[in-house]
């Protein structure tokens, strides 16, 4: 019978990451025995487990080899990681390494390699020359790239749990609508006062609702105060900004009143065309054309900002990218350096940003359908905390704990 002997380090007890390596063993059809296994004695002390798993044929071993790398699972005789060179553009040679959103390491030339820019479904080129590897999407591939095939040489670091237990975390992958949602709400804070304060990048991802329910005055004083550094959204947040500016509506409805305008349904149309017709957005604000808002205020503190179109748009406004390749890897050229991520009533667009981003990042994803997060973390953003709620307090409340 065909065995390897792996092993396991880290905080593999608390983190329950042992018992899923197990599980994954026994559920690929194969059979394990722990060799040894060193606990930690207090919660910071790391543990090592090294195991031998065996199956009934060479395919199902590896198949299950594959499956617990991917929970840190090591094999204990390293092998360097196999380099195919592409044959072809924007497509990877059979049987490459598909990433996940984990920090991961490959083995060249006898040395470790860290991936840069964790991303999943992507593969991992890498220079041996200059000892560099990193993570490809499939469209970037060259014809001559060294991409890594099959899981040999390849590590996975699992996220291991913070020594000091917060909200944050224990709401992670839970979905409910009966959570305690200001205390949520306070650790929310709390985690984006710390990035600021470490020098890491805020991230907001917002969807139209967030103007409809009344809350882009929130968001408007959240970015001018500083708390935001990067927005991601489509056309249709900035639509109904920009129509809320000139006109005090959005949809046509007056935010103020409640109440349908006189031709408001022509609003939005209108407020694209003054845009197209000033140059852009950035063009509207230099002219004093636009004054207020999500979008003039990010012109005004230089926030970095990504519009991801989609085929339902009216316009659409002139910074929209309607090629989504282009998007995705402008969505990419501002992620390096956000570590805290808010997803706010947008499902399509939560999930592009969490498919982008590394695990490492905190995700939060505020929405007031629960499938919205669930489908989330069903995609792969297993770290994102769920809070089903309107927009409107939600933001509201973000604001008042930020602003005290």
């Amino acid at each position: 019978m065909p065995s390897e002997t792996v092993e396991l380090r880290g905080h593999i007890i608390d983190s329950l990451t042992l018992p899923k390596v197990l599980d994954e063993v026994m559920n690929y059809g194969g059979t394990f025995e722990i060799i040894d296994v060193t606990i930690g004695h207090r919660r910071e002390d790391p543990s090592h487990a090294r195991i031998r798993v065996s199956a009934p044929a060479q395919e199902i071993l590896d198949t299950i080899l594959g499956r617990i790398r991917q929970l840190g699972a090591a094999p204990v005789l390293e092998e360097d990681a196999v380099l195919v060179p592409a044959d072809k553009d924007g497509a990877f040679p059979e049987n490459f390494y598909c990433t996940t959103n984990l920090q991961t390491f490959v083995r060249c030339r006898g040395q470790w390699l860290e991936a840069e820019r964790p991303e999943m479904d992507c593969g991992i080129v890498v220079d041996p020359d200059r000892k560099r590897a990193a993570t490809i999407p499939i469209h970037r591939v060259k014809k001559g790239d060294r991409i890594v095939v099959g899981h040999p040489g390849v590590r996975v670091t699992p996220l291991e749990r913070s020594s000091e237990r917060n909200v944050f975390e224990f709401m992670a992958s839970s979905v409910s609508s009966e959570k305690p949602k200001g205390i949520v709400i306070k650790e929310v804070s709390a985690q984006i006062r710390a990035a600021k304060k470490a020098g890491s990048k805020v991230m907001v991802v917002a969807g139209p609702a967030v103007v409809h329910t009344g809350a882009g005055t929130h968001l408007e004083r959240l970015i001018e105060a500083g708390w935001v550094d990067v927005l991601f959204a489509g056309n249709a947040l900035a639509v109904h900004d920009i129509e809320q500016a000139l006109y005090g509506t959005s949809l046509g409805v007056y935010l103020e009143k409640g109440i349908p305008a006189k031709e408001g349904h022509e609003h939005h149309m209108r407020a694209i065309n003054t845009i197209r017709r000033a140059g852009g957005i950035r063009n509207a604000v230099d002219q004093g054309i636009l004054r207020s808002g999500i979008m003039a205020a990010c012109v005004r503190k230089g926030i970095e900002f990504v519009l991801a179109g989609s085929i339902r748009d009216d316009g659409p406004l002139p910074e929209v990218m309607t090629d989504m390749v282009s998007a995705q890897d402008a969505l990419r050229s501002v992620l390096p350096g956000v570590s805290v991520c808010v997803m706010i009533a947008t499902m399509l667009h939560s999930i592009a940003a969490g498919n982008l981003l590394p695990a490492a990042v905190k995700l939060v994803c505020v929405d007031i359908n629960p499938a919205v997060v669930t489908k989330l973390t069903d995609r792969g953003s297993f770290q994102a905390v769920g809070l089903v709620t309107d927009v409107e307090p939600f933001l509201r409340e973000l604001w008042t704990n930020l602003s005290g």
